[in-house]
């Protein structure tokens, strides 16, 4: 005890988590698909386009999730169409667009300090310029995620909210990237004494330094991941119990489980699926937090819910990566079927699958279009009758990589590629 306010007030705050007393099945069990899927997709090679693009996917996901959940009204679609560089806010709006840029901003510099990945030596992207590591540049600087070398400290905390809140309008007595000096209440809740603010960001710093530390993390140095992921999620939620800002304190406790998800070894694009679980369940996310002061089990029963949340993302992502894989191996297939098959019908008709495998596979390909899909195509066929492409589509069905819905659409024999997995029952 050290005798000071919020300990009669907090109680709640210890920074202490006793796993051994922890005997829930689940718990572990997420623990453990959350660490193996993360190592997963770590571990996944991906085209440059897909792998950028699956950033910015999540990236657009995560940013409006963070800024969501505060009361940004802007849709997934603008926000990516913000990061193209294409959106257009009447002047009431612009504030949106700043709060996007803020987090956009904070997300790009704290993934520049603990990957060191696409910078040189003239420092950090800001603004709406988006971060998007090459491949090969997805893992953590041991100098700079490395607790003990240049571990999170109090001043990385201030500065992510003033990075949060730069450039937008506050309440009177708020001061970007300083504690607050005033009680404040949320809600229901109210923010731990504002005098003890400084001493216990300070004392979360530590434990979370305790908690991912390299060398010697929670749950042994074959579960760094794991023990991240239950940093992260436990510095998420002790922000916002002490409150220490007098605005943007939900945005800056997400930026600390983004920073703590990147240096366990999270890939990037995972570092964002907690905010997104947290925004897609937002009355959940509010009951826990307060059932989380309150009750002898909360604390567990919100890395539970954060857990589960964050495991059925990464499922997400993993149907998305292995979409990206089975279309790769087909393509590859496509080639190998056509294989010393060197004359100009062959030609046409491998380009044929090839251009039906671009379009997306639940919609297919209308009979009447396909002499147009690409300009090369359209060359091919070019003074030939629409019996040539018929005796391509037959020659394309015999060799099963076309087919003909009952809606009478074509589309490419995708499932074929289930015939390359591992045999198992079903």
């Amino acid at each position: 005890m050290t005798g000071r306010e919020y300990e009669k007030s907090h109680h709640w705050i210890t920074f202490s988590l006793d796993l051994s007393r922890v005997r829930r099945y689940s718990l572990w069990m997420l623990l453990g698909a959350a660490q193996s899927k993360c190592l997963h997709l770590a571990g996944t090679p991906l085209l440059p386009d897909f792998a950028k693009e699956m950033y910015r996917v999540f990236l657009a996901k995560g940013v409006l999730a963070t800024t969501a959940i505060e009361g940004n009204t802007l849709s997934e679609e603008e926000v990516r169409r913000h990061l193209e560089g294409k959106l257009k806010l009447p002047p009431s709006k612009q504030y949106l667009r700043q709060e996007i840029d803020n987090v956009i901003r904070a997300c790009n510099e704290i993934a520049g300090e603990v990957l060191r990945a696409g910078f040189d030596s003239g420092g950090v992207r800001s603004g709406s310029e988006i971060l998007c590591p090459e491949p090969g540049g997805l893992r953590p600087d041991p100098e700079i995620s490395r607790s003990g070398s240049v571990g999170l400290c109090s001043d990385d905390v201030k500065r992510y909210n003033g990075w949060i809140l730069e450039k937008l309008e506050v309440e009177e007595g708020v001061v970007p990237g300083a504690y607050r000096t005033h009680s404040t209440v949320v809600g229901n809740y109210r923010g731990a004494p504002a005098e003890d603010c400084p001493y216990l960001v300070d004392r979360l710093c530590q434990w979370l330094n305790e908690l991912s530390d390299r060398e010697k993390p929670l749950l042994g140095e074959h579960n760094r991941i794991a023990s991240g992921v239950l940093a992260a999620i436990l510095a998420h939620l002790y922000l916002v119990w002490i409150h220490p800002f007098g605005d943007g304190n939900g945005r800056t406790a997400r930026l600390l489980e983004f920073r703590l998800l990147l240096e366990a070894g999270a890939p990037a694009p995972v570092a964002h699926l907690l905010s997104n679980h947290y925004n897609e369940t937002r009355n959940d996310y509010y009951r826990r937090l307060h059932e989380a002061s309150r009750k002898d089990t909360g604390v567990v029963d919100f890395i539970e819910y954060a857990l589960q949340g964050l495991v059925d993302a990464l499922d997400g992502q993993i149907d998305v990566v292995r979409a990206q894989q089975n279309k790769t191996i087909w393509i590859n297939y496509v080639h190998e079927r056509f294989r010393g098959k060197a004359s100009t019908a062959a030609s046409r008709q491998k380009s044929l699958v090839l251009a039906v495998t671009e379009r997306d596979p639940q919609e297919g390909v209308d009979a009447r279009d396909i002499s147009g899909l690409t300009p090369r195509i359209a060359a091919g066929y070019a003074g030939k009758t629409p019996r040539t492409i018929s005796r391509d589509l037959n020659v394309l069905y015999d060799m099963g990589l076309l087919r003909r819905g009952e809606d009478g659409r074509i589309r490419i024999c995708l499932e074929v590629v289930s015939a390359f997995l591992p045999e198992r029952k079903p």
